[in-house]
């Protein structure tokens, strides 16, 4: 088996080679940030998120930490630090899995089949059961005011731009929030 360091850099060569855009911090192949897609024919269609990506030390063995930098209404997703409650990257997390997985598998049917019973935001969760029309309105919403792409491919993390698109509080989180270690968990 490979050490995880050339892991880790495969993965990374993966996601580059991949159609997602990827934005190095301080060109760093452990730490960076992907410009996501909503899923078409799904109320997050049209929106379009920055995705900060840390890899552990011991990435493939753990999982890496996934958070959304702009704001999502979304049953799993915290609202404030873009925290991401999925179990197959928290609980159910395998080497055999890669970056490039968590982006066109797991995050898409995310989006697609929220799990409002264990939410990350109460708020989405409740709405989504109790008013399906109304939170994808405000799903829309959020995707029109926080994730629109010309917004996003303008702001950096580093120098704070896009402030109302990038989560304040991105730099409070801790490697376990980041991941969405929290109570509220979808799965695939």
């Amino acid at each position: 088996m490979s050490s995880p360091s050339k892991r880790l850099e495969s993965d990374f060569m993966r996601m580059l080679m991949s159609d997602f855009t990827v934005e190095t911090i301080n060109d760093a192949v452990n730490e960076f940030n992907v410009v996501f897609h909503g899923p078409k024919e799904s109320p997050y269609d049209g929106g379009v998120w920055k995705i900060h990506v840390k890899f552990p030390d011991s990435y493939p063995f753990k999982p890496p930490s996934i958070r959304f930098l702009n704001k999502i209404f979304h049953p799993n997703i915290d609202e404030h630090s873009g925290s991401v409650c999925l179990n197959v990257i928290n609980q159910s997390w395998s080497p055999m899995f890669d970056l490039v997985n968590v982006f066109e598998m797991f995050l898409p049917q995310l989006l697609l089949y929220p799990n409002p019973s264990h939410p990350l935001n109460s708020e989405a969760g409740y709405l989504m059961m109790r008013d399906k029309k109304r939170y994808e309105q405000k799903v829309k919403e959020y995707c029109e005011q926080y994730a629109k792409k010309e917004n996003i491919l303008g702001s950096s993390v580093e120098d704070g731009s896009g402030s109302e698109e990038v989560s304040e509080d991105e730099d409070s989180s801790s490697d376990n929030e980041a991941a969405g270690t929290g109570e509220g968990h979808a799965e695939p």
